[in-house]
C-alpha cells in the first residue's frame, strides 16, 4: 500500500507538468495490477527530458523494450511518401545490423501499421496475411507488438517490439503500457521539435548578421558565397554543401562546395535540365530527396552522389530574378530533412541573395565612381602632361641649332626621340582609360586584359598584378589580340590548377612591332618530368602560327616564368 500511495503522489506531482491524456494514461496503468509502474513512469520521465529529437527517439524505443521486457526493438518515422525514412532498432550488434542489409521501406508488417494506425499484437509474426517473411541474416522473431506515435494530429511514426522474454506473448497490460508510452513519446518528440526550432531560428539570425557584416567594401565574392555554405550546413548538420550560381539561361556552375567529395562538385558546370540544382530552379521552391543519389531527376554530370541520401535544394531569388542554388546533403542512412528546417532555410537563402545583390550594386556603383576618376585622370593627361612634354621637346629641337658640339646636338636628338615616345606610351593609357571602341558593345585590348586577369582571379584566390605598355588598342589587330587573350586565360589557368601560387604578375607589353606577354609566378615550378603539358603546348602552337615564340623558364627566386610573343602587323 505505502508503495502504491507513493506512486499516487508522484504522479501528483507531475500533474502540472504532464499532458492531461497522459495523466488519464499512467492512472490507468496504475490501476492495472502488477503493472511496471515505475519502469513506465522512469521512462516517461527519460524521453521527456530530451532536447535533441534523434535522442528523444533513441530513448523512446531503448524505454519501451524495458518496459515490455523485449528482446527486439524499433522505431520507425514515416516519411512524406508513406514509407518509413528513418528506422532506429535496438537489441541488435552492429554486426548484426550491418549483416541485415538495408533499411526497411515499410512493406510486410511494418506497412501493416503504418496503413491501419492502431495497436497491433501478434503470437507469430509468420501466421499474419501481410507477413513477408524475414531477409537473410536477419535473427529468429516470433511475437510481436506495435503502437504509432501521434504528434498532435499526426501520425509520426510506429514503435515495433518483438520477442518478449521468457517466451511468452505479449500482454493485453504490455499493450497499453506500451500505448503510454507512445503518448508520452508525442509530447517528447513535440517538445524537442519545438526546441529545435527555436535554436534553429536564432542560429539562422546569427548567421544572416554574419553575412551582411562581411558585405563590406573590399570583401570577396567567393568569402561571402563560402559563408552562407558553411552556415547551412552547420546549422542543418549537413554533410555535404553546395552553392551553384546560374550561367545563362541553361546552365549552373557548382561555385562553393564543402564537405563530403566537395571535389567532385566544385567547379562543375551542369545543364539546368538534369541536374537537381536546376530542378529547385525552375520549380522556383524547395525540392527535397530522400535519396539524392538514385534520384529520377539527377540525370547530368559525372556521378558524385555516392553514398549521399537525403538532401534539399532550395533557389536563391529576389524580387529581381535568381541569384543560384543552395545545396545540401546528408550521408544515407541520416535523417531526412524535412519541412519545418526548409522553411528558415528558404528565408536564409532569400536574404542571402538579397545580400548579394546589394554587394553587386555596391560594387557597380564603386566601379562608377572608378570610371569618373579614370575619365578625370586622362583628361588631365591629355591637357597637361602631354601638352607640357610637347612644348618641351619643342624647346629642344630649337635649342640644337645652337649647340656645335656634335655629341651634344646627338643627345639633345635622342632626348627629343625619347620624350616622342614617351607622349606615345601615355597616349595609349589614355585610350585605355577612355576607350573609344566603333564597334558597339565591343571591349578594346586594354579593357579585356583587366577582365580576364580579374575572371581569373576566383581561380587563383589572389588577384594577379598587371602591367601594359604600348599602343594596345589601336596597334594591335583584332585576331592577334584574340590569340594574346587565349594565351592569358590558358597561362592564368595553368597557374591556378598547378603552380600551388600565392602571387603572379602579368605584363602585355607591345614594344618595336612586337606583342609580348609575361605571365610569372611564385609556385612550386614545372617538374622535370612533365615539362610539356598540353596547355603549354598549345601555347607553343599559337605563338608558332603567328610567326612568334613561347618560352618557359625559372626565375632566380624561384617559380615559373612564360614568355609568349608575336609580331604586330605593319
Amino acid at each position: 500500500m505505502a508503495e502504491r500511495s507513493g506512486r499516487t503522489n508522484g504522479l501528483r506531482a507531475l500533474g502540472h507538468t504532464l499532458p492531461q491524456d497522459l495523466l488519464e494514461r499512467l492512472h490507468t496503468v496504475q490501476a492495472t495490477a502488477g503493472g511496471p509502474h515505475h519502469l513506465l513512469l522512469e521512462a516517461i520521465l527519460s524521453v521527456g527530458t530530451g532536447l535533441d529529437v534523434q535522442q528523444v527517439l533513441r530513448q523512446i524505443v531503448e524505454a519501451a523494450a524495458v518496459v515490455t521486457d523485449a528482446r527486439y526493438g524499433a522505431l520507425g518515422v514515416i516519411g512524406a511518401d508513406g514509407r518509413l525514412s528513418q528506422f532506429l532498432p535496438v537489441g541488435l550488434t552492429d554486426e548484426q545490423f550491418a549483416a541485415i542489409g538495408a533499411l526497411p521501406a515499410g512493406h510486410g508488417i511494418l506497412g501493416e501499421l503504418i496503413r491501419h494506425s492502431v495497436p497491433l499484437r501478434l503470437e507469430e509474426l509468420g501466421r499474419h496475411p501481410a507477413s513477408y517473411g524475414f531477409p537473410p541474416n536477419h535473427p529468429a522473431m516470433h511475437t510481436f507488438l506495435g503502437v504509432p506515435i501521434r504528434v498532435r494530429d499526426e501520425i509520426f511514426g510506429n514503435l515495433y517490439l518483438t520477442e518478449k522474454r521468457g517466451g511468452g506473448p505479449f500482454t493485453d497490460e504490455d499493450e497499453t503500457v506500451l500505448a503510454t508510452l507512445a503518448v508520452a513519446a508525442g509530447v517528447a518528440v513535440e517538445h524537442a521539435r519545438l526546441y529545435e526550432e527555436a535554436h534553429h531560428r536564432q542560429e539562422w539570425l546569427e548567421a544572416n548578421g554574419d553575412i551582411v557584416s562581411r558585405l563590406l567594401p573590399g570583401a570577396q565574392e567567393k568569402d561571402v558565397l563560402s559563408t552562407i555554405v558553411d552556415h547551412a550546413a552547420r546549422i542543418l548538420s549537413a554533410d555535404l554543401a553546395v552553392l551553384a550560381l546560374p550561367i545563362g539561361s541553361d546552365r549552373l556552375r557548382m561555385e562553393v562546395a564543402s564537405g563530403v567529395d566537395a571535389d567532385a562538385h566544385r567547379g562543375l558546370v551542369l545543364p539546368r535540365r538534369g541536374s537537381f540544382s536546376g530542378a529547385a530552379l525552375d520549380a522556383e521552391r524547395p525540392l527535397i530527396s530522400e535519396d539524392i543519389e538514385h534520384d529520377p531527376r539527377v540525370t547530368a554530370g559525372p556521378p558524385r552522389w555516392q553514398g549521399l541520401g537525403p538532401a534539399v535544394a532550395v533557389p536563391m531569388t529576389t524580387r529581381a530574378r535568381l541569384r543560384g542554388v543552395l545545396l545540401l546533403a546528408r550521408l544515407r542512412g541520416r535523417a531526412p530533412f524535412t519541412a519545418p528546417e526548409t522553411t528558415p532555410l528558404l528565408t536564409f537563402a532569400g536574404q542571402a541573395a538579397l545580400a548579394m545583390e546589394l554587394d553587386e550594386q555596391r560594387c557597380a556603383a564603386e566601379q562608377v565612381t572608378l570610371l569618373k576618376d579614370h575619365d578625370r585622370i586622362a583628361r588631365d593627361l591629355h591637357d597637361l602632361a602631354i601638352q607640357r612634354l610637347f612644348a618641351i621637346g619643342m624647346t629642344l629641337q630649337s635649342t640644337v641649332r645652337f649647340v656645335e658640339h656634335p655629341e651634344a646636338s646627338e643627345r639633345l636628338l635622342r632626348a627629343v626621340d625619347d620624350l616622342d615616345e614617351t607622349i606615345k606610351i601615355i597616349r595609349s593609357t589614355i585610350f585605355g582609360l577612355r576607350p573609344r571602341d566603333p564597334t558597339p558593345g565591343r571591349q578594346r585590348l586594354r579593357a579585356r586584359t583587366v577582365t580576364a586577369v580579374e575572371e581569373a582571379s576566383r581561380a587563383l584566390d589572389f588577384t594577379p598584378s598587371l602591367r601594359m605598355e604600348g599602343l594596345l588598342d589601336t596597334d594591335v589587330p583584332d585576331e592577334l589580340a584574340e590569340q594574346v587573350l587565349a594565351a592569358l586565360g590558358e597561362a592564368l589557368s595553368n597557374v591556378a590548377r598547378h603552380a600551388h601560387a600565392s602571387a603572379a604578375d602579368v605584363a602585355l607589353v607591345l614594344r618595336d612591332r612586337r606583342l609580348t606577354l609575361t605571365v610569372t609566378d611564385n609556385g612550386v615550378g614545372i617538374p622535370e618530368h612533365n615539362n610539356r603539358r598540353s596547355g603549354l603546348r598549345n601555347l607553343a602552337q599559337r605563338a608558332e602560327e603567328l610567326g612568334g615564340t613561347m618560352a618557359v623558364d625559372t626565375p632566380e627566386d624561384g617559380g615559373t616564368r612564360l614568355v609568349w610573343s608575336a609580331p604586330v602587323p605593319e
